[in-house]
């Protein structure tokens, strides 16, 4: 396997006012572009020419990518100019592909934080013969999901909408995102329209006699659709519980770029990454956090598994705990604010403005 399509064109609406700038992969994890972490994992395991499929913002991301050669790769980009599903935009993507009609092509979404062997998931793909190969993942409680049962080869039986009901789950496996397709099953894509790759192209490849393998790999797996799941990744990857080899310094329970300044009271836990140029003053204490460039954490303020934009601000002895902080926004003095509260771009909240203990 050399080539990849990497599906990164969603307007990650859920990860607001995070992606209102930028897009959801570009979105810094561990000190980089999440996508960063995609790309260097892709060519650990042998990806040598990958396809960004690209939509909202897409003027993003060659700017910082290029050609690819500097992570080892040869990147192409390819916009849709109008969303057209994972499917469509898998079909769209094709036409930089140079694989024959039996060669493996590996397809992943550019959301999903894993620990996936690639490597192994392209071989199954191969000795089982497979027209199309999905990674597949257990989780405690699949009701949010689409379930894929498979027999005791792995061959998936059938494609299941969300259980709604005990009876309903007769599996915990789930559709994990990642996909070695024959490149010939690609062809059949239909070209120009939106297609759900999960909704309409598997469904429709089982119901006509295709075979479809399923691998579960139950290593490391997050999606990284909510504020909270995204500042947890990127903890995970400092911490070293996700692998990526792209992260920019040694796992730990810090990781602190070039140009950022903490004081030396200052504390810093949980997987912590404080951004070029940004400042953690006096007395603060962040944990499980991500400060982007340019933030500013004011003395004894107290900030919990959040994320704080670029060029935001957070005020003395402000308390957030599990919020998001959009890029440029202030938030004044003696704060406190709570889980799921999201701070939009360029706001500002007065001093002492919102609280939830006593004003003591």
């Amino acid at each position: 396997m050399t080539e990849a399509i990497l599906l990164v064109g969603g307007k990650g609406t859920r990860l607001r006012p995070l992606t209102v700038h930028t897009p959801k992969p570009m979105v810094p994890a561990a000190g980089v572009p999440f996508l960063t972490h995609q790309l260097a994992r892709a060519r650990a395991a042998g990806v040598e020419h990958l396809v960004l499929a690209t939509s909202y913002l897409a003027e993003v991301f060659e700017p910082h990518f290029g050609d690819g050669s500097a992570l080892g790769l040869r990147i192409e980009y390819v916009t849709e100019e109008e969303p057209l599903g994972t499917g469509g935009a898998i079909r769209n993507a094709a036409s930089r592909l140079h694989s024959g009609p039996d060669e493996p092509v590996l397809v992943f979404n550019g959301d999903i934080l894993t620990g996936l062997d690639i490597r192994a998931l392209v071989r199954t793909h191969e000795t089982s013969g497979a027209d199309v190969s999905l990674h597949l993942t257990q989780v405690t409680d699949p009701r949010a999901y689409g379930l894929v049962p498979t027999d005791g080869t792995g061959r998936v039986l059938a494609f299941l909408e969300k259980p709604q009901t005990p009876e309903e789950i007769v599996t915990d496996q789930i559709n994990a995102g990642a996909y070695v397709f024959r490149r010939s099953v690609i062809d059949t894509i239909p070209a120009g329209r939106v297609v759900s790759v999960e909704r309409e192209t598997f469904p429709g490849l089982l119901a006509a006699g295709a075979h479809l393998q399923g691998m579960v790999d139950s290593t490391y797996w997050l999606d990284l659709g909510t504020p909270a799941a995204f500042v947890r990744g990127s903890a995970d990857l400092v911490l070293g519980k996700a692998p990526s080899p792209a992260v920019p310094g040694r796992c730990g329970d810090r990781l602190v770029l070039p140009t950022a300044r903490v004081a030396p009271d200052a504390k810093l836990a949980g997987g912590t990454v404080v951004g070029e140029g940004a400042l953690v003053a006096e007395g603060a204490r962040v944990f499980g956090s991500t400060i982007l460039p340019g933030a500013v954490i004011e003395p004894g303020a107290v900030v919990t598994d959040s994320l704080i934009g670029t060029r935001a601000r957070v005020g003395e002895r402000a308390v957030l705990t599990g919020t998001v902080i959009g890029d440029g926004a202030v938030v004044g003095a003696h704060n406190e604010l709570r889980e799921g509260v999201r701070v939009w771009c360029d706001a500002r909240i007065p001093a002492g403005a919102v609280r939830f203990s006593s004003d003591r």
